[in-house]
């Protein structure tokens, strides 16, 4: 059997895996969007050569260390790990939009990133600018109606119990559904980035991914982060 030649991506992937990068960090580094960057690493979008040359520049590289596979032996998989999913024991990142609870932050390099969210926007205009990260994500209602938007389908409503699956490089948004004025979701969000976790920080602010970064400096061994649980928080908004 022939090898399968590596793509641009699997190689920008391995290159940043070498330096311990975020994708964030790849991308200040050379000068090309974030999102860009993402597309590439999962081969949904190329660089021309203009650009290979400036990301070899700005990395003080040469193109062929650039094109240069990894040739160490491959980490193994890393087997019997657990992590009890506590409400207090979550990163919680507010934003205009959610209240995001990051469950089971003390496991590193996951590739799967469970979260609470409660959904507040109820119209498009005030939710704003569609998402876009990589990866894929599965997200099951647990509470109230939600309605999603994505950049190539029409919107959807979706009842408690029921659930979406999206490539998350999509443009895509949550929000409540009319009549509700709030609603829980489970997502789980998945990507080859190891970093994934940090990329998703990304797209709260500079400001919140300062705040998950001192909470999962605390998490080693896990400690609990103050947070009020999505059903508690909904109870005190009913009495104020």
């Amino acid at each position: 059997m022939t090898s399968q030649h590596p793509t641009i991506g699997g190689l920008l992937r391995s290159l940043r895996a070498r330096k311990g990068w975020t994708l964030k960090q790849m991308s200040e580094h050379a000068g090309i969007p974030l999102s860009t960057l993402s597309k590439v690493e999962h081969d949904r979008l190329t660089l021309t050569y203009d650009k290979l040359l400036q990301l070899a520049q700005r990395l003080q590289l040469r193109m062929s260390e650039l094109f240069a596979e990894d040739v160490e032996a491959v980490e193994p998989p890393v087997t019997a790990r657990r992590s009890i999913g506590r409400i207090e024991d979550a990163i919680r990142v507010t934003t205009p939009n959610y209240d995001y609870f990051y469950l089971c932050p003390e496991l590193r390099r996951k590739r799967m990133i469970p979260v609470l969210t409660r959904v507040r926007a109820k119209t498009i205009e005030e939710f704003g600018e569609l998402v876009h990260h990589s990866g894929e994500e599965y997200i099951h209602v647990l509470e109230g109606r939600m309605e999603v938007h994505t950049e190539f389908y029409d919107p959807i409503v979706l009842e408690t119990g029921q659930s979406v699956y999206i490539d998350s490089n999509m443009g895509h948004a949550y929000i409540a559904a009319e009549g509700c004025d709030e609603v829980l979701l489970l997502g789980v969000c998945s990507s080859s980035d190891e970093q994934l976790l940090e990329s998703l920080m990304t797209l709260h602010g500079e400001e919140s991914a300062a705040q998950q970064r001192k909470a999962a400096a605390r998490l080693s061994p896990p400690v609990a982060t103050t947070a009020r649980t999505p059903r508690k928080k909904a109870a005190a908004r009913k009495k104020s």
